[in-house]
Protein backbone atom coordinates (compact mmCIF):
# COMPACT_ATOMS: atom_id res chain seq x y z
CA UNK A 1 0.00 0.00 0.00
CA UNK A 2 1.55 3.27 -1.15
CA UNK A 3 0.75 6.16 1.20
CA UNK A 4 2.29 9.59 1.82
CA UNK A 5 3.97 10.11 5.22
CA UNK A 6 1.45 10.60 8.05
CA UNK A 7 2.98 13.96 9.03
CA UNK A 8 2.14 15.38 5.61
CA UNK A 9 -1.41 14.05 5.80
CA UNK A 10 -1.97 15.48 9.28
CA UNK A 11 -0.73 18.90 8.16
CA UNK A 12 -2.95 18.76 5.07
CA UNK A 13 -6.05 17.68 7.03
CA UNK A 14 -5.65 20.44 9.63
CA UNK A 15 -5.00 23.12 7.00
CA UNK A 16 -7.99 21.97 4.94
CA UNK A 17 -10.33 21.86 7.93
CA UNK A 18 -9.22 25.23 9.30
CA UNK A 19 -8.65 26.91 5.91
CA UNK A 20 -5.43 28.34 7.28
CA UNK A 21 -1.80 27.26 7.46
CA UNK A 22 -1.29 29.45 10.54
CA UNK A 23 -4.20 27.99 12.49
CA UNK A 24 -3.16 24.49 11.45
CA UNK A 25 0.28 25.22 12.86
CA UNK A 26 -1.24 26.43 16.13
CA UNK A 27 -3.31 23.26 16.44
CA UNK A 28 -0.38 20.95 15.70
CA UNK A 29 2.07 23.07 17.73
CA UNK A 30 4.36 23.82 14.80
CA UNK A 31 5.10 26.95 12.80
CA UNK A 32 3.26 28.27 9.76
CA UNK A 33 6.42 27.56 7.76
CA UNK A 34 6.47 23.92 8.88
CA UNK A 35 2.87 23.42 7.72
CA UNK A 36 3.62 25.13 4.41
CA UNK A 37 6.66 22.89 3.92
CA UNK A 38 4.66 19.71 4.61
CA UNK A 39 1.95 20.82 2.17
CA UNK A 40 4.52 21.51 -0.56
CA UNK A 41 6.03 18.04 -0.07
CA UNK A 42 2.58 16.46 -0.26
CA UNK A 43 1.75 18.41 -3.42
CA UNK A 44 5.00 17.11 -4.95
CA UNK A 45 4.01 13.59 -3.93
CA UNK A 46 0.64 13.93 -5.67
CA UNK A 47 2.03 15.95 -8.56
CA UNK A 48 -0.67 18.61 -8.28
CA UNK A 49 -1.62 21.60 -6.09
CA UNK A 50 -3.91 20.87 -3.16
CA UNK A 51 -4.65 24.47 -2.16
CA UNK A 52 -5.38 27.69 -4.00
CA UNK A 53 -3.14 30.42 -2.57
CA UNK A 54 -4.89 33.78 -2.23
CA UNK A 55 -3.92 37.16 -0.80
CA UNK A 56 -5.97 36.63 2.35
CA UNK A 57 -5.17 32.98 2.90
CA UNK A 58 -5.72 29.61 1.27
CA UNK A 59 -8.67 27.52 0.18
CA UNK A 60 -8.84 23.86 -0.63
CA UNK A 61 -8.59 22.92 -4.30
CA UNK A 62 -11.85 21.26 -5.47
CA UNK A 63 -10.10 18.05 -6.49
CA UNK A 64 -8.68 17.69 -2.95
CA UNK A 65 -11.99 18.02 -1.08
CA UNK A 66 -12.76 14.29 -0.96
CA UNK A 67 -9.29 13.49 0.38
CA UNK A 68 -9.70 16.11 3.14
CA UNK A 69 -13.09 14.71 4.19
CA UNK A 70 -11.80 11.13 4.26
CA UNK A 71 -8.74 12.12 6.30
CA UNK A 72 -10.80 14.07 8.86
CA UNK A 73 -13.11 11.11 9.38
CA UNK A 74 -10.24 8.63 9.54
CA UNK A 75 -8.17 10.66 12.00
CA UNK A 76 -11.16 11.17 14.28
CA UNK A 77 -11.80 7.40 14.30
CA UNK A 78 -8.13 6.69 14.96
CA UNK A 79 -8.10 9.23 17.82
CA UNK A 80 -11.26 7.76 19.34
CA UNK A 81 -10.01 4.18 19.16
CA UNK A 82 -6.59 5.17 20.48
CA UNK A 83 -8.21 6.94 23.43
CA UNK A 84 -10.45 3.97 24.20
CA UNK A 85 -7.53 1.57 24.09
CA UNK A 86 -5.47 3.82 26.35
CA UNK A 87 -8.26 4.26 28.85
CA UNK A 88 -9.13 0.58 28.86
CA UNK A 89 -5.70 -0.09 30.31
CA UNK A 90 -6.62 2.02 33.35
CA UNK A 91 -9.68 4.22 33.68
CA UNK A 92 -8.78 7.88 33.97
CA UNK A 93 -10.23 11.27 33.16
CA UNK A 94 -8.41 14.56 32.66
CA UNK A 95 -10.34 17.73 33.46
CA UNK A 96 -9.42 21.28 32.46
CA UNK A 97 -11.39 23.79 34.53
CA UNK A 98 -11.31 27.57 34.88
CA UNK A 99 -10.20 28.67 38.39
CA UNK A 100 -13.51 30.24 39.50
CA UNK A 101 -15.43 26.99 38.97
CA UNK A 102 -12.57 24.77 40.15
CA UNK A 103 -12.19 26.45 43.53
CA UNK A 104 -15.90 26.98 44.25
CA UNK A 105 -17.49 23.83 42.85
CA UNK A 106 -15.16 21.17 41.46
CA UNK A 107 -12.50 20.77 44.15
CA UNK A 108 -14.88 20.91 47.16
CA UNK A 109 -17.05 18.15 45.65
CA UNK A 110 -14.35 16.02 44.02
CA UNK A 111 -13.99 13.65 46.96
CA UNK A 112 -17.54 12.42 46.36
CA UNK A 113 -16.70 11.41 42.78
CA UNK A 114 -13.49 9.66 43.87
CA UNK A 115 -15.45 7.76 46.53
CA UNK A 116 -18.09 6.67 43.99
CA UNK A 117 -15.54 5.78 41.31
CA UNK A 118 -12.36 4.46 42.97
CA UNK A 119 -11.43 2.81 39.66
CA UNK A 120 -10.99 6.22 37.95
CA UNK A 121 -7.87 8.36 38.25
CA UNK A 122 -8.65 12.08 37.93
CA UNK A 123 -6.26 14.77 36.75
CA UNK A 124 -7.33 18.42 37.13
CA UNK A 125 -5.59 21.32 35.38
CA UNK A 126 -6.46 24.99 34.95
CA UNK A 127 -8.18 26.12 31.75
CA UNK A 128 -8.55 29.57 30.26
CA UNK A 129 -11.90 31.23 29.63
CA UNK A 130 -13.44 30.42 26.24
CA UNK A 131 -10.76 27.80 25.53
CA UNK A 132 -11.66 24.93 23.21
CA UNK A 133 -11.51 21.28 24.25
CA UNK A 134 -9.05 20.46 21.47
CA UNK A 135 -6.60 23.04 22.83
CA UNK A 136 -6.50 21.52 26.31
CA UNK A 137 -5.70 17.91 25.39
CA UNK A 138 -8.13 16.86 28.16
CA UNK A 139 -11.22 14.67 28.24
CA UNK A 140 -13.41 17.28 29.91
CA UNK A 141 -13.34 21.07 29.75
CA UNK A 142 -15.26 23.37 32.12
CA UNK A 143 -15.07 26.93 30.90
CA UNK A 144 -16.85 30.09 29.85
CA UNK A 145 -18.68 29.72 26.54
CA UNK A 146 -19.68 26.74 24.43
CA UNK A 147 -17.28 24.88 22.14
CA UNK A 148 -18.88 24.65 18.71
CA UNK A 149 -16.10 22.55 17.20
CA UNK A 150 -17.15 19.48 15.26
CA UNK A 151 -17.26 16.33 17.37
CA UNK A 152 -17.82 18.10 20.70
CA UNK A 153 -20.85 18.53 22.95
CA UNK A 154 -21.41 21.46 25.29
CA UNK A 155 -23.67 21.11 28.34
CA UNK A 156 -24.66 24.32 30.12
CA UNK A 157 -23.78 24.51 33.81
CA UNK A 158 -24.31 28.07 35.03
CA UNK A 159 -25.54 31.39 33.72
CA UNK A 160 -22.91 34.13 33.82
CA UNK A 161 -25.47 36.79 34.77
CA UNK A 162 -23.62 39.37 36.89
CA UNK A 163 -25.09 41.42 39.73
CA UNK A 164 -23.43 43.62 42.37
CA UNK A 165 -22.69 41.84 45.64
CA UNK A 166 -21.07 42.74 48.95
CA UNK A 167 -20.39 41.07 52.27
CA UNK A 168 -22.56 41.76 55.34
CA UNK A 169 -19.55 43.21 57.19
CA UNK A 170 -19.08 45.79 54.42
CA UNK A 171 -22.78 46.69 54.50
CA UNK A 172 -22.59 47.14 58.27
CA UNK A 173 -20.03 49.90 57.70
CA UNK A 174 -21.54 51.49 54.57
CA UNK A 175 -25.27 50.99 54.95
CA UNK A 176 -27.77 48.99 52.91
CA UNK A 177 -26.75 50.29 49.42
CA UNK A 178 -30.26 49.74 48.07
CA UNK A 179 -30.14 52.18 45.15
CA UNK A 180 -27.95 52.41 42.02
CA UNK A 181 -26.74 55.80 43.25
CA UNK A 182 -25.56 54.32 46.54
CA UNK A 183 -23.85 51.42 44.78
CA UNK A 184 -22.11 53.81 42.36
CA UNK A 185 -20.63 55.72 45.30
CA UNK A 186 -19.42 52.58 47.10
CA UNK A 187 -15.93 51.05 46.99
CA UNK A 188 -15.99 49.25 43.65
CA UNK A 189 -13.82 46.18 43.09
CA UNK A 190 -12.81 45.39 39.51
CA UNK A 191 -12.10 42.14 37.64
CA UNK A 192 -9.16 42.74 35.23
CA UNK A 193 -10.55 46.08 33.94
CA UNK A 194 -13.09 48.73 34.94
CA UNK A 195 -15.20 48.04 31.84
CA UNK A 196 -17.69 45.72 33.53
CA UNK A 197 -18.60 48.28 36.15
CA UNK A 198 -18.95 50.90 33.41
CA UNK A 199 -21.41 48.62 31.62
CA UNK A 200 -23.40 48.06 34.80
CA UNK A 201 -23.50 51.75 35.72
CA UNK A 202 -24.71 52.63 32.23
CA UNK A 203 -27.47 50.04 32.49
CA UNK A 204 -28.41 51.41 35.92
CA UNK A 205 -28.64 54.94 34.53
CA UNK A 206 -25.60 56.15 36.43
CA UNK A 207 -22.92 58.29 34.84
CA UNK A 208 -19.50 56.78 35.48
CA UNK A 209 -16.54 58.98 36.32
CA UNK A 210 -13.91 59.25 33.62
CA UNK A 211 -11.58 57.25 35.85
CA UNK A 212 -13.27 54.65 38.06
CA UNK A 213 -11.48 54.17 41.35
CA UNK A 214 -10.97 50.95 43.25
CA UNK A 215 -8.53 48.03 43.09
CA UNK A 216 -8.29 45.95 39.90
CA UNK A 217 -7.67 42.22 40.36
CA UNK A 218 -6.06 40.21 37.58
CA UNK A 219 -7.52 36.92 38.82
CA UNK A 220 -11.22 36.49 39.58
CA UNK A 221 -10.50 34.39 42.66
CA UNK A 222 -8.58 37.34 44.12
CA UNK A 223 -11.61 39.56 43.48
CA UNK A 224 -13.88 36.99 45.15
CA UNK A 225 -11.63 36.86 48.21
CA UNK A 226 -11.62 40.65 48.42
CA UNK A 227 -15.41 41.04 48.25
CA UNK A 228 -16.04 38.27 50.81
CA UNK A 229 -13.46 39.89 53.09
CA UNK A 230 -15.50 43.10 53.02
CA UNK A 231 -13.32 45.37 50.89
CA UNK A 232 -16.13 46.65 48.67
CA UNK A 233 -18.74 45.82 46.04
CA UNK A 234 -18.03 43.47 43.12
CA UNK A 235 -19.89 42.28 40.05
CA UNK A 236 -20.13 38.51 40.36
CA UNK A 237 -21.85 35.68 38.48
CA UNK A 238 -24.54 34.99 41.06
CA UNK A 239 -25.14 31.38 40.02
CA UNK A 240 -21.46 30.54 40.51
CA UNK A 241 -21.62 32.21 43.95
CA UNK A 242 -24.93 30.57 44.85
CA UNK A 243 -23.49 28.89 47.94
CA UNK A 244 -21.87 32.05 49.31
CA UNK A 245 -25.14 33.92 48.78
CA UNK A 246 -27.25 31.16 50.35
CA UNK A 247 -24.85 31.00 53.32
CA UNK A 248 -25.08 34.76 53.87
CA UNK A 249 -21.42 35.43 53.04
CA UNK A 250 -22.52 37.68 50.16
CA UNK A 251 -25.62 39.81 49.61
CA UNK A 252 -27.07 40.71 46.20
CA UNK A 253 -27.55 44.48 46.13
CA UNK A 254 -29.56 44.96 42.92
CA UNK A 255 -31.54 43.06 40.30
CA UNK A 256 -29.92 45.15 37.57
CA UNK A 257 -27.62 42.74 35.74
CA UNK A 258 -25.18 42.32 32.89
CA UNK A 259 -23.94 39.36 30.82
CA UNK A 260 -27.37 37.69 30.89
CA UNK A 261 -26.71 35.91 27.58
CA UNK A 262 -23.43 34.24 28.60
CA UNK A 263 -22.97 30.89 30.36
CA UNK A 264 -20.44 28.39 31.66
CA UNK A 265 -20.34 24.97 29.97
CA UNK A 266 -19.01 21.46 30.47
CA UNK A 267 -17.51 20.27 27.19
CA UNK A 268 -16.59 16.76 26.09
CA UNK A 269 -16.15 14.83 22.88
CA UNK A 270 -19.30 13.35 21.40
CA UNK A 271 -17.49 9.99 21.48
CA UNK A 272 -16.43 10.43 25.09
CA UNK A 273 -15.05 7.60 27.20
CA UNK A 274 -17.04 5.88 29.93
CA UNK A 275 -15.02 7.62 32.65
CA UNK A 276 -15.48 11.04 31.01
CA UNK A 277 -19.23 10.40 30.76
CA UNK A 278 -19.39 9.34 34.43
CA UNK A 279 -17.52 12.44 35.55
CA UNK A 280 -19.61 14.76 33.36
CA UNK A 281 -22.92 13.34 34.56
CA UNK A 282 -21.78 13.53 38.18
CA UNK A 283 -20.60 17.15 37.98
CA UNK A 284 -23.73 18.28 36.16
CA UNK A 285 -25.77 16.75 39.00
CA UNK A 286 -23.60 18.55 41.59
CA UNK A 287 -24.14 22.02 40.14
CA UNK A 288 -27.83 21.52 39.34
CA UNK A 289 -28.76 20.23 42.79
Amino acid sequence: MMLPPLGMLRAFEAAARLASFSRAGDELHVTHAAISHQIRLLEEWFGRPLFVREKRGVRLAPEAENLAAVLTSALERIAAETELLRLNAKAQVSVACIPSIATRWLIPALGEFLHRHPEVDVKVVYAMAEQQLRQTGCDVLITLGADKSEGTRSDRLFSRINRPVASPRYLERKGALTSPQAIASADLLHDETTSRWRDWLARAGQEAAQTLRGPVFQDFNLLATAVIAGHGVALCPVEVFRREIDNGDLVILSNIATLEDESYFLITKVTRSKSAASFSDWFAAVVHT
